[in-house]
Order: C-alpha cells, then sequence, then structure tokens
C-alpha cells in the first residue's frame, strides 16, 4: 500500500496560512526535524488486510480471528512490550462519596484500585463523576491525567495526590510533590461540567500512580510489582511505560464494570499527547473499550512512522527511552523495516469508532501523518460493513470528517480544548445508543 508523496493528500499549512506562533513552534524542535512535505521519501505500508505469509484477509472472521492476532502480537514484540492480563486479585474502595458535588449537578466518587488483595504495592486512585438526575446507568468517558486528580477540577473535595510528580515552574510542585496551588491546573483540558451536562460520567485517574514518568519509574510502578519486570537489561519484548498506564486503564474499566451508576459498556477510552498513545494502546489491547479517542498522539500514537515528518522513532526512544519496549529501538533509524505502522494500530479498534484529532499548530506530532492513518485504516472497517473517514482528502481547519473513523484538523497549538471536547461528545452520541443526544433509537 503505497501512500507516499500523495499531493491531493497535503494539508493546507504553510508558514503564511500558519503565522509565526506555528513558526516559533518549529524553532522549539530539534534542527534536523523534517517539516517540508517535499521530503518525504517514498514508502510503503503493511497492508492490513495481507498475512505475514502473504494470503489474503477476505472475511471479516479471518480478521478477527487470525490477522488482529497477529497485528497485535508484532506491537507487543516490537513496540509497547507485552504486558499482563487482570490481576487474579483486586481490590476495590470507595474512599470519598459527596451526591451534591459540583452544587448538586454530580456524584463524586474517589476509588481506590490495589493490583492485589493485600493492599501492597502501586495502587490507584479514581476519580469519579457521575451525573445527577436521569437514567442509571450512564455511558462515561475515561482517560489518564498528566497532574493528578486535583489537578482536573478545582473541587476541594478531591484528595491531593501524594506521588511523584515532574517539576512545574510554579509552587504548584515542590520536590515531586503537589501543592494545594495545584488545584484546577488541567481543569482547562477536562470540561467536567459539559460533559456532565451531556448525560456522561467522567473518570480519570493520575498516570503517575501506575508509573512515573522518567527512566527509573518502572522501580516505583506496576511493571516492578505486578509485571514483575527484573533489573537491566530489561527483556527487549518487555512492556514500557505505555504499556503499564494502558494496563491501567483496563484496570479502571474493571472497577466501572462493577458501578451501578456507570454503564461499562458505553466507555470511550480517551487520552492527549503521550497519554493519546496510551488511549490507542489500551483500545486495541482491551475490546471492552466502545470507543478510542486520540487527541494530538503523533509519534508512536496516531501518526505514520515512515514519513519521517516532526518527531520521529529515534528522537522519542532517545528523549523518552523508557515509553516503549526496548526492541523498538533498534528501528531507530531503519523504520522501512519496522512490520508494522501506525494505520495497522488503528484498525485494530475495528469494528469499534475510533476519533483521531490532530492541531493545526502541532507539526511535531505529523497531522498529515494522523490522517492518513486513519485512511489507511478504513479497509479494514469495510469488511465489516463500516464507513471509515468517508472522505478522499484531509479536511479543512475545524472540519470534523468521518463516520466509524473520526477526524478533525483543529486550530491552534498541542493540546486539548472545548473544541476538541465538542466532536468527541457529538461522536459519541452518534456512536452509544440510548446516550443523550443519540440521533438513533434504542
Amino acid at each position: 500500500m503505497n501512500a507516499s508523496r500523495s499531493r491531493i493528500l497535503l494539508f493546507p499549512l504553510t508558514v503564511a496560512v500558519l503565522g509565526l506562533a506555528a513558526a516559533f513552534a518549529w524553532a522549539a524542535q530539534p534542527p534536523a526535524a523534517n517539516y517540508d512535505e517535499a521530503k518525504v521519501a517514498a514508502y510503503t505500508l503493511p497492508d492490513p488486510l495481507v498475512f505475514l505469509n502473504g494470503a489474503k484477509v477476505r472475511t471479516a472472521a479471518a480478521w478477527r480471528e487470525h490477522r488482529r492476532p497477529e497485528i497485535l502480537g508484532l506491537y507487543e514484540q516490537h513496540v509497547y512490550g507485552r504486558s499482563p492480563g487482570r490481576p487474579k486479585t483486586m481490590l476495590f474502595a470507595v474512599t470519598s462519596l459527596d451526591r451534591q458535588a459540583l452544587g448538586g449537578q454530580a456524584t463524586r466518587k474517589e476509588v481506590s484500585i490495589w493490583f492485589n488483595d493485600r493492599k501492597e504495592g502501586p495502587r490507584m486512585d479514581l476519580l469519579l463523576y457521575v451525573p445527577n438526575g436521569g437514567t442509571k446507568p450512564v455511558p462515561a468517558f475515561l482517560g489518564l491525567n498528566f497532574e493528578g486528580n486535583h489537578a482536573v477540577q478545582r473541587d476541594p473535595g478531591i484528595a491531593l495526590s501524594k506521588q511523584w510528580m515532574r517539576e512545574s515552574r510554579g509552587n504548584d510542585v515542590v520536590d515531586h510533590r503537589a501543592t494545594e496551588a495545584a488545584r484546577g491546573n488541567e481543569s482547562s483540558r477536562w470540561p467536567v461540567e459539559k460533559i456532565l451536562a451531556r448525560g456522561y460520567a467522567l473518570a480519570t485517574a493520575y498516570y503517575g500512580d501506575l508509573e512515573p514518568d522518567f527512566p527509573d519509574g518502572w522501580k516505583q510502578g506496576v511493571r516492578s510489582t505486578v509485571f514483575a519486570t527484573a533489573e537491566p537489561p530489561i527483556p527487549p519484548e518487555e512492556s514500557g511505560a505505555i504499556g503499564a498506564w494502558a494496563w491501567g486503564l483496563s484496570r479502571a474499566l474493571d472497577y466501572l464494570e462493577t458501578d451501578r451508576d456507570v454503564d461499562a459498556r458505553r466507555v470511550a477510552v480517551m487520552g492527549h499527547s503521550r497519554l493519546g498513545k496510551t488511549a490507542l494502546w489500551a483500545g486495541a489491547r482491551d475490546e471492552r473499550f466502545a470507543i478510542v479517542i486520540s487527541n494530538d498522539s503523533g509519534e508512536g500514537g496516531a501518526a505514520l512512522a515512515r514519513r519521517w515528518f516532526g518527531e520521529t522513532v529515534e528522537r522519542i526512544n532517545t528523549a523518552f527511552p523508557h515509553w516503549f519496549c526496548a526492541r523498538f529501538k533498534t528501528y531507530n533509524t531503519r523504520v522501512d523495516t519496522l512490520p508494522v505502522d501506525q494505520h495497522l494500530l488503528i484498525a485494530l479498534m475495528a469494528p469499534r469508532p475510533v476519533y483521531v484529532a490532530s492541531a493545526a499548530e502541532d507539526l511535531w506530532a505529523d497531522p498529515l501523518g494522523e490522517f492518513l492513518s486513519a485512511k489507511h485504516a478504513e479497509p479494514v472497517y469495510r469488511l465489516f460493513g463500516k464507513t471509515g473517514l468517508g472522505v478522499a482528502t484531509p479536511p479543512s481547519i475545524n472540519q470534523p470528517v468521518g463516520e466509524t473513523i473520526g477526524y478533525h484538523l483543529r486550530s491552534g497549538k498541542h493540546d486539548v480544548t472545548d473544541y476538541d471536547w465538542e466532536q468527541y461528545l457529538d461522536f459519541a452520541s452518534r456512536h452509544l445508543r440510548g446516550t443523550p443526544g443519540c440521533p438513533c433509537p434504542r
């Protein structure tokens, strides 16, 4: 499948269109990074409908029973690494409950999740808002956050995380620990009231509960306990941090299956940037997620690696050596030999709805490469009688497209905005039957 240099698929992104903000964004990246479509060399993508032995995939059953497991195994061996399944024993405990949170709009729960029956080792603290009123159980959005549950909303009832935090420029984090000043820091990325008003619950947890985000963070997280990762050298197929974070999303869903207020069959998993990569891998591994949403996930997420545009495999493995499995580093300078590319990751969601979003000024994440991944996943959706994007070329800025595969290119920078959430809420309402605003009958 040749996707190289297809001029009809070029984004209308020029310095003149993007202005000085994009120019400064480019300048902030390594000088070797490519932002010129004319320098994207010819490449050939692995065909999602051809087995490794060369045989064709002709039916949805053949995809589901054979080709899908084959591709999933390739990602485990070469990109994200292998993760264990659900622990034999887990404990859930509601540690706080407020049935009149946010002025009565929601019920707020805080739930501690232990991965054994002894309450030993790492635990994940889940924050859950459920809209009051209406019929229960409700559908939900689930995602990991970057700065702790207390940063998602200024609600003073949310417990302040005591986990390791990345340093900040202000007084929000001191000695790698959050302070009261950190409350609500991520609220612009989590429009809680808007999500609740549309009839959805919101569940989130701090990704550092599962593994702190630095090279030796595995020693403090689930990889050194539940995954039983040994001292270096870590085996080449052992899960990286993204695998650990994705594993945690599945454990959060395990809890939601026990909560009578939430319909666990209608949970959309969503993530931004490195957590967008995480959401995609979680959705690929765990088909219980009804919808999968990637926001500006870029290299190692939705963007095609073979384009060598913006961030590259070599750059991401150098800057973040703990994110992927060790074997992925062997492809730093030979991406063309990688047996997968990210359109296959999108295809692993089929026939479930998946949404890929880009930002016009976020060239580091390769917006065109993200669109092309979604586009080249379409043949698998057609096997199931589903329409994917339904368009031949990338849309204009702020013009969402797609049916079972959704896509938009938002104006602005690398972030999650109200515009992004409006598209995700609309997309979910089209696909999750019985959801408020859904045009389809139950």
